[in-house]
């Protein structure tokens, strides 16, 4: 009977014995699962932290095309632009060519009569359009006085100049580098602008409107000839009157010019 009993329990706890043994070996399983799946969430971390990375690369590099993109047509709509205003100055200063143009023509054949007698010129200087008369013709030597021959021309040059409405006119007086010195003129500076107003006076009595001319004297400092010789020096002697551009015929100032 006792026997029995001992192999019965012997028995029982062989069964235990192996039910636990199972029961590891599952736990063990388990664990082996849980951790392949963590080496596997790993990874698939690892993957998606460098999908996630290549896209913001790639973000990145569309961002930078987009704004290279960008800059180039903003590049290339400048440069348009600046061609387009590049044109327009060019347009203007063309047109402002031909203002002046048409102004020399017309000035030209309606002093036709008096260029041809010799007693005045008609050209361009310095960019501006210039009717020159000889002091000869004008003035007596060393003398702001009008003789009556340059009262005559001038007469004549007012009667036409006064028909341009909407000009101004600079008239300059001009002499040769021959120093001068009188109890009238201390030196050729006052004797150029002397006569410089002498002409304007003459003029606006004449009929030119007041607003539309203004004198000034250079001396000898703006010869048109060397003062080499008396052919030259007499060149250089002349009273020069002097058609003032329009705003409309100058390059456009910028406004921020200092």
């Amino acid at each position: 009977m006792k026997l029995v009993i001992v192999a019965v329990l012997m028995a029982g706890c062989v069964v235990r014995q192996s039910t636990h043994d199972k029961a590891l070996a599952h736990i063990k399983e388990l664990e082996a699962e849980v951790e392949a799946k963590k080496r596997a969430g790993a990874a698939d971390e690892e993957r998606i932290r460098d999908l996630n990375a290549a896209m913001e690369k790639e973000r990145g590099e569309r961002e930078a095309a987009a704004k290279t993109k960008e800059e180039e047509l903003a590049r290339v709509r400048g440069e348009k632009e600046a061609t387009v205003a590049e044109l327009e100055e060019l347009r203007r200063q063309r047109d402002a060519q031909e203002q002046r143009l048409a102004a020399y023509r017309e000035l030209q054949q309606k002093f036709r009569a008096l260029v041809d007698s010799g007693k005045l010129e008609i050209g361009f200087r310095n960019g501006q359009m210039v009717v020159k008369l000889p002091s000869s013709i004008l003035f007596p030597s060393g003398s702001d006085k009008l003789s009556a021959a340059g009262e005559a021309a001038l007469a004549d040059v007012t009667a036409i100049l006064v028909e341009f409405k909407d000009r101004r006119f600079l008239i300059a007086g001009h002499t040769d580098n021959v120093p001068i010195k009188t109890r009238t003129f201390r030196n050729n500076w006052v004797l150029s602008t002397a006569r410089a107003v002498a002409v304007l006076e003459f003029m606006t009595a004449s009929g030119m409107p007041v607003s539309a001319v203004a004198a000034a004297g250079y001396g000898a400092e703006d010869p048109v000839a060397p003062n080499d010789s008396d052919a030259n020096r007499e060149l250089n002697r002349r009273i020069e009157i002097i058609l003032v551009p329009n705003l409309s015929e100058l390059p456009q100032l910028t406004t921020d010019q200092p």
